[in-house]
């Protein structure tokens, strides 16, 4: 979701990857449809493990949810504890449409630290 939301908020003023630390066979179905509800297409994309390579050369690794852990070496990696609806009993597309709400303000302040704020032109 994060790199999903990323892509769309920023467009190619940052190069987003995405990737897990156990990724599932394939790409959630709600989270697919809560993000196309705010525009930020995830169609198309499978879920990929951390390529160890990759991570030498990016600026920033940040992971989702408490259990995600990962040495970044010399690279910061920053974890997002997002809300977890499903713990006060709210499930499907409106567990998921919370969980976005929650990750999509993260990504626009993050995106706001590393570019400024939007500008139209």
């Amino acid at each position: 979701m994060a790199a999903g939301l990323m892509r769309a908020q920023a467009g190619d003023r940052v190069r987003v990857h995405s990737a897990g630390t156990a990724p599932g066979e394939k790409v959630n179905a709600l989270s697919t449809q809560v993000l196309a509800e705010v525009g930020a297409d995830m169609s198309g994309q499978t879920p990929t493990a951390i390529d160890p390579e990759l991570l030498k050369h990016v600026d920033l690794v940040v992971t989702l949810g408490s259990e995600a852990h990962i040495d970044g070496g010399d690279t910061e990696v920053r974890n997002w504890d997002t809300d977890e609806p499903s713990q006060r009993g709210i499930e499907g597309i409106e567990r998921m449409r919370l969980v976005r709400d929650d990750i999509a303000a993260r990504v626009e302040s993050l995106l706001t630290e590393l570019v400024g704020p939007y500008r139209a032109r």
